[in-house]
């Protein structure tokens, strides 16, 4: 869908910042007004117009009188406008504006959540030497699932706490939001640059997420947004401690030298003539912001030093011999206006082993654009409600689980986490490190299976004999409560 400009590019980050409108990241009319002073295909004018809306709305935050939340909602919409002027910068990796504007988007955010009330912790996850910075932000229980959110191309991890994670918070799961290589602070900061092997990024914030009282650790899921959509599912594919995977949209490969607007005597020259085409590629950029801004921001991310150098880096981003090894329920998402990675979630779902499901985006839902960008709510609805149903396993909204549902959760257990190894761990292929049986990965659980291995420890196996809480136990001798169908250890 088209709003407001005529230019492919603005509208699409046009109809971006409106899409935080139903989390508080924007308001109709300040949108209207600033869309309207913006002079098409000019990107100084789009940054001038956003940072005056991004300034006058963060003033309302410091008048005389504000109220926290009043102050709080001026600062996140405020956040939302800093990072939308930032954005087509890109075109000149070198303009100190980036880091500038960047820094006042994410020193509004945080304002945002101090005044607002939100529950969070700034964290830092060690890595490589140095930490990956993000936002934990529990849902207020002990013991909950957990959603690890992963960007992708252009994104931060501020955007996707508007993005996703508010939606996930309604709905009792503890999120964490986070920037690896290429991204957010860790590139303007650090400048560390995209790395293929994004499991590498993603383990040592699971490592860091098991440690916490609050994550049911059954129960991590991860979500990949845009080129988060190969990064996910990458890392899904080698860290099983995974429980389900999200890919919004599916993205099979990142090579963008299969760009749609790569003609092939085009390609053929990347790889037989490299200067010349950086030559061409330059001439094209001196005319199209498009083009300008995603060579050079591809090269900006990738740490590439032309244009040639960037494209060909890109062909390592491939599930190709990888994505089968995803054993974690998937969901596939494909928008039906996707521009992006066209064609590439298919050949992701089809790559696929594990217990998967497909997730078109219709024009008819409002959702047919690149990540069902536009229709915040309708899409995570969509999400979250796969989501529930694959981790939740009949988890209410409280918090309480009855017996049925905890032996769906132990099955679930069994089933997707027999191949998780950690240090310390037997190495035994179907045990924990406890000891107790596991069956392989994507085996039924069958009776047979459930005569070797009862879900519960109980030798009556055919039923879960977990006495209920508000039930008194059984009095007498222990070994003859088990005669009966109870297991001594259990009450």
């Amino acid at each position: 869908m088209k709003v407001h400009f005529n230019d492919e590019s603005f509208s699409f980050q046009y109809l971006r910042v409106l899409g935080t409108i139903a989390a508080g990241g924007a308001d109709i009319g300040e949108c209207l007004m600033t869309a309207a002073r913006i002079r098409e295909h000019d990107v100084e004018s789009w940054y001038a117009e956003w940072r005056r809306t991004a300034e006058q709305v963060e003033g309302y935050a410091c008048e005389a009188g504000a109220g926290r939340v009043s102050a709080g909602e001026a600062y996140m919409r405020a956040f939302s406008y800093y990072r939308t002027a930032e954005f087509f910068l890109h075109g000149d990796p070198a303009d100190p504006r980036i880091v500038e504007t960047w820094g006042k988007s994410r020193t509004c955010f945080r304002q945002a959540l101090a005044r607002l009330g939100v529950g969070h912790e700034i964290v830092a996850i060690p890595y490589e030497g140095t930490t990956l910075p993000g936002y934990f932000f529990p849902a207020g229980r002990e013991g909950r699932p957990t959603v690890v959110l992963t960007t992708g191309f252009d994104g931060t991890a501020e955007e996707l706490y508007l993005d996703y994670g508010v939606s996930a918070l309604k709905r009792g799961y503890n999120v964490l939001a986070f920037e690896g290589p290429g991204q957010g602070a860790v590139l303007r900061e650090q400048g560390l640059t995209f790395r293929p092997d994004w499991e590498a990024v993603v383990t040592p914030a699971i490592d860091w997420l098991l440690a916490r009282p609050e994550v049911d650790r059954e129960r991590v899921a991860i979500i990949g947004a845009s080129m988060g959509g190969y990064l996910a599912p990458r890392a899904a594919a080698r860290d099983h401690r995974i429980a389900a995977l999200v890919a919004n949209g599916g993205v099979f490969d990142a090579d963008y030298t299969k760009l749609t607007v790569m003609a092939k005597d085009v390609i053929k020259v990347l790889h037989t003539d490299p200067a010349t085409f950086d030559a061409a590629v330059r001439e094209v950029m001196k005319t199209d912001p498009a083009i300008r801004w995603a060579f050079r921001h591809g090269m900006y991310v990738y740490g590439a030093a032309s244009p040639h150098e960037w494209l060909l880096m890109s062909q390592a981003y491939t599930l190709a011999g990888i994505a089968g090894d995803i054993a974690c329920p998937t969901l596939v998402i494909e928008a039906a206006n996707e521009r992006s990675f066209p064609g590439r979630a298919r050949l992701l779902y089809d790559a696929l082993a594990c217990e998967k499901e497909w997730m078109p985006f219709p024009a008819a839902e409002g959702i047919e654009e690149h990540c069902g960008t536009g229709g915040t709510m309708r899409r995570n609805q969509r999400i979250f409600d796969w989501l529930d149903r694959v981790l939740r396993a009949g988890e209410d909204e409280t918090g309480t689980t009855d017996r049925r549902s905890s032996q769906k959760r132990h099955i679930l257990h069994q089933r997707y986490f027999a191949s998780w190894r950690r240090p310390g761990a037997l190495t035994g292929p179907c045990t924990t490190r406890t000891g107790r049986p596991l069956l392989h990965p994507g085996e039924r659980y069958g009776e047979k299976e459930r005569e070797n291995h009862p879900p519960s420890g109980c030798p009556r196996h055919g039923r879960h004999r977990r006495q209920h809480p508000s039930r008194k136990p059984e009095r007498g001798d222990p070994h003859r409560r088990a005669e009966r169908g109870h297991s001594p250890d259990h009450p």
